[in-house]
């Protein structure tokens, strides 16, 4: 069976198979073509990629380290549900660790920190550029993650940037319902996306910690404000109104 196994060279500059089956599995679970809870059956997906289960199984690993997949304890596999009763505490969670690393980011960042958040931010707004034009925001939402990352390590705590980690791998499909309700604005424009960023950026480099602080809070309530919106009008949406009918 593992004769089977496709195998590129990754120095040739093309993908191992599992890290083409990562790739395609976290695209499809970012856009939510895969809905939270499904199941994903290693048996099933061999034969759809044309491999042998162990670039699978790799691919699956991966998935699960970025939370967007789960385990089981009697080791099946499903993609990670999404707890909207939750969102409340995830967002107070986002909330409070953004500010925690932007802050310290804005204490304790060198010169080559500054180097990297730059070169993050410029990278975020190509893709939030292409987002606008194509729908997709895929590409943009991986941008944003490793920005945010380029923040917190800058802040020279690995326990506020783990915490900070999992709650944005946990939110990336946060984001693609975020763009999608802001890519209804017609108006839309990449200034409304990188403005957020390039607030936070100039209280780094200033060493403001209480303005990068509260420029990562404004960001972390406006994402909050944007993404119940969203919820509110799709839920509101399916709820079907039957009004009785007054006798005369």
């Amino acid at each position: 069976m593992e004769k089977t196994r496709k195998v590129e060279s990754v120095s040739g500059g093309k993908e191992t198979g599992s890290a083409r089956v990562y790739k395609k599995l976290r695209d499809d679970i970012l856009r939510v073509l895969i809905a939270p809870g499904t199941s994903l059956d290693e048996v099933s997906l061999s034969q759809r990629f044309k491999l042998s289960r162990s670039p699978i199984r790799e691919a699956l690993v991966r998935l699960s380290g970025e939370g967007l997949v789960q385990i089981l304890p009697n080791r099946s596999i499903i993609v990670a549900p999404m707890e909207f009763d939750k969102m409340p505490e995830f967002l107070d969670a986002l909330d409070l660790m953004q500010r925690v690393v932007t802050r310290f980011a804005a204490l304790h960042r060198s010169p080559e920190d500054l180097i990297k958040i730059h070169e993050a931010e410029k990278a975020y707004e190509r893709e939030a550029g292409n987002a606008i034009k194509s729908g997709d925001s895929i590409g943009m939402i991986e941008k944003n993650f490793e920005f945010h990352m380029a923040i917190a390590g800058a802040s020279r705590n690995t326990y506020f940037a783990d915490s900070y980690r999992r709650l944005l791998q946990e939110g990336r499909r946060l984001l693609f319902f975020h763009f999608q309700y802001q890519s209804l604005d017609p108006n839309l424009k990449l200034d409304d996306l990188a403005a957020p960023h390039r607030a936070m950026i100039d209280a780094i480099e200033k060493r403001d910690a209480d303005r990068a602080e509260h420029e990562a809070h404004l960001h972390a309530v406006q994402f909050r404000g944007r993404f119940m919106d969203f919820l509110n009008r799709n839920l509101t949406a399916k709820l079907t109104l039957n009004y009785a009918t007054k006798a005369d």
